[in-house]
């Protein structure tokens, strides 16, 4: 076989190549929208009003706009989230927001209320699975699998909820550090807390008293309960934070079967919050919930950092607001 000819290659002349005004030429930065400078001293909103506006910076503000309206005029504001947020010590900024009225409702997966009940109970929890696993003692911790298996069956016998039942269950219990429990919080407060689990991605699931069909009922009563919760978000934000797989899941069906009951749940601002960008956060709390009318942000950060600093801004949006009004 012959080798192939080269491909032809037009001389070009570079002394001719056309240039317009800078002025005239469409930026996506401006002098406006960039930060200024930090200083010592400066207070929180201060702070907050020198970041840029530009990206992240931009949708922050749109979420945080978007959370202090939809309370202001009386619309829902809705968190899903997983279990890291706890592990990684948010409960108290969760309490206090429920508390504040600015979060409505609290949906959390199967180790959530895990990490929940540990941190009421004990005072601590995650552990270190590697040498657990080793010997077979990971998750087998029998507070965990007893308590929260026993609530479960009682909750299913009752036609409650895992939320319901496992909130008033440490609400009215002798648990050290409560105060501290996402799930107590909603009971004391009558905040819906539901709990969405996947058979077999829990360490309770491994204990002789986990009983499947009381898991499967009461976790389903709390799929209805949110489907209820989420037929009620026009005009308000839908929270992910930190569930990659579970709530993204759950919460698109729950809109459908809302809009599918005649709730057209629009318009809905969709916020994704995470340390990664994943598929279906992307796809079903961002994109395809807000297609119909809305806006889907996603901002991505650590979730010890990043939800610190929505909740403060959420928090100074509202006194400035209630300020001018006063």
């Amino acid at each position: 076989m012959k080798p192939l000819p080269p491909p032809p290659r037009p001389k070009l002349d570079v002394r001719r190549a056309r240039t317009y005004p800078l002025g005239g030429r469409a930026s996506k930065v401006g002098a406006d929208e960039v930060g200024r400078a930090l200083e010592p001293g400066l207070t929180f909103a201060q702070w907050l009003d020198r970041i840029p506006d530009i990206l992240a910076g931009s949708d922050l503000r749109l979420a945080v706009d978007a959370i202090a309206t939809a309370r202001r005029k009386g619309r829902a504001v809705a968190l899903g989230m997983g279990a890291h947020p706890i592990k990684v010590g948010l409960s108290p900024m969760i309490v206090d927001l429920m508390e504040r009225g600015v979060i409505t409702s609290v949906a959390l997966n199967g180790a959530g209320i895990i990490h929940d009940f540990e941190l009421a109970a004990a005072g601590k929890t995650s552990e270190d699975v590697g040498p657990g696993l080793d010997k077979g003692r990971f998750g087998m911790a029998r507070e965990t699998g007893a308590v929260l298996n026993r609530v479960i069956r009682k909750a299913a016998r009752a036609k409650q909820g895992i939320g319901e039942a496992l909130g008033a269950h440490l609400a009215r219990g002798r648990y050290p550090h409560r105060h501290l429990s996402i799930v107590a919080a909603g009971a004391r407060l009558g905040v819906p807390v539901t709990v969405h689990v996947a058979i077999g991605t829990d360490i309770i699931h491994m204990h002789p008293s986990a009983d499947g069909a009381a898991i499967g009922q009461a976790s389903l009563r709390d799929f209805h309960r949110l489907t209820e919760v989420v037929a009620g978000l026009g005009g308000g934000v839908y929270l992910n934070l930190g569930s990659a797989v579970i709530l993204p899941e759950v919460f698109v069906k729950a809109l459908n079967l809302a809009r599918n009951l005649g709730h057209k749940v629009k318009p809905l601002v969709t916020v994704d919050l995470d340390f990664l960008r994943h598929y279906r956060p992307g796809v079903n709390v961002v994109s395809r919930p807000t297609a119909a009318g809305g806006r889907g942000l996603r901002i991505t950060g650590h979730h010890e950092l990043l939800f610190p600093l929505l909740a403060g801004a959420i928090l100074e949006r509202l006194e400035t607001a209630g300020a001018k009004r006063r």
